[in-house]
C-alpha cells in the first residue's frame, strides 16, 4: 500500500516492498542477505536489533493512540482471575468469589468515565487496560456499554489467551517489551486506578507509586479499589512507621470501594500535575 502522506519525492517503501516479492528466484534473491532489511523477519529479530524493536514497541502505539486523537488516559489495573459475578462460582478460592464483585465496580467505574470521555468526543479519560480477562476485560467492557471505545495493552505470554473482545480493535496492541508496555499505560494517565491482583498489579502499582513518589511522573489521582484487600495484604503503616517510607507518602493514594466513590474521589484530588521537588525524609 502506497503511503499517500509521505513529504519526500523518493520511492515509497511499500513499493519496494511489493516489488521485491516478485522478483525472478535465483539463488542470489533466495539469499537471506537479499531481502530488504525493513523487510526481513529474522534479521529484526536478531538480538543486535533489540534498541531497534524497543523503539518500533514506543513508536507504534504512540502513533496510533496520536491518530486517534487520544490525549489522556484513565488507567485500570487489576487481576486476570477475578471472574464476574455470574461466574464466581466457578473461582478457585473462596476470596476470588468475593472479590467479583470488584468485576462489577471496575465495569461501571469505565462506563462512567468513558461517558465522560465521550463528551470530549474520545480525547480525554480514555479507559487503558492490560486487555485480558478478569479486572481488564470489565473495565473494557464497561466503556463497550457506554458506547465508548477504550484501550488494550496485551502483552505476548507463553500461556496467554487473545485479548478480551471489548478492546477497541483499532486500540488493541501487543507488546513484547513490559518495560515498553508500562510505558505505555502511564504516558497519557490522567488517574491510576488499582484493583485487587496479584504479582502483575502489585509490580504495577509500586512501579506506578515510585514514579510519583520520586518526582519522576506528575501527581495524578491514585485509587486503590478494595480497602479490606489492600490493609490485609500489605501492611502500609509499617513501612512508615519503619522509616523505609515517609508518612506523607501514605497520602499519594486513596482507599475506595465503589465505582462512585472513585468518581468523586477524582473530581475532588488535590494536588493532581504536581510533581515533587523533595522526597520526605530524604
Amino acid at each position: 500500500m502506497k503511503d499517500d502522506n509521505r513529504r519526500h519525492p523518493f520511492r515509497d517503501s511499500h513499493e519496494d516492498r511489493e516489488a521485491a516479492e516478485h522478483i525472478p528466484s535465483t539463488p542470489q534473491t533466495e539469499a537471506p542477505t537479499y531481502r530488504l532489511a525493513f523487510a526481513d523477519p529474522d534479521f529484526m529479530c536478531r538480538d543486535e536489533l533489540r534498541p531497534v524493536r524497543l523503539q518500533l514497541e514506543l513508536l507504534k502505539p504512540e502513533m496510533a493512540m496520536d491518530e486517534a486523537g487520544i490525549n489522556s488516559t484513565i488507567v485500570m489495573f487489576g487481576g486476570a482471575r477475578i471472574p464476574e459475578p455470574s461466574k464466581a462460582d466457578t473461582a478457585r478460592t473462596k476470596t476470588l468469589a468475593d472479590l467479583s464483585k470488584f468485576y462489577e465496580e471496575a465495569r461501571h467505574f469505565a462506563e462512567i468515565m468513558t461517558k465522560r470521555s465521550m463528551e470530549t468526543n474520545g480525547a480525554e479519560d480514555v479507559i487503558v487496560t492490560g486487555g485480558g480477562p478478569g479486572v481488564m476485560e470489565a473495565g473494557n467492557r464497561g466503556a463497550i456499554d457506554a458506547g465508548g471505545a477504550s484501550i488494550g495493552l496485551n502483552i505476548v505470554l507463553p500461556f496467554e489467551q487473545a485479548p478480551n473482545e471489548y478492546v477497541t480493535p483499532d486500540l488493541c496492541f501487543n507488546f513484547h517489551y513490559f518495560a515498553i508496555r508500562k510505558m505505555h499505560f502511564l504516558m497519557r494517565a490522567k488517574a491510576i486506578c488499582v484493583f485487587p491482583g496479584g504479582f502483575g498489579t502489585l509490580d504495577e502499582l509500586f512501579e506506578a507509586l515510585t514514579l510519583i513518589q520520586t518526582g519522576r511522573m506528575e501527581k495524578v489521582p491514585f485509587l486503590l479499589f478494595g480497602r479490606d484487600f489492600w490493609q490485609k495484604i500489605i501492611n502500609w503503616d509499617a513501612l512508615s512507621d519503619a522509616g523505609t517510607i515517609s508518612a506523607d507518602d501514605l497520602d499519594l493514594f486513596r482507599f475506595v470501594d465503589s465505582a462512585q466513590e472513585a468518581v468523586d474521589a477524582l473530581d475532588n484530588w488535590v494536588g493532581a500535575g504536581e510533581k515533587r521537588g523533595t522526597i520526605p525524609g530524604r
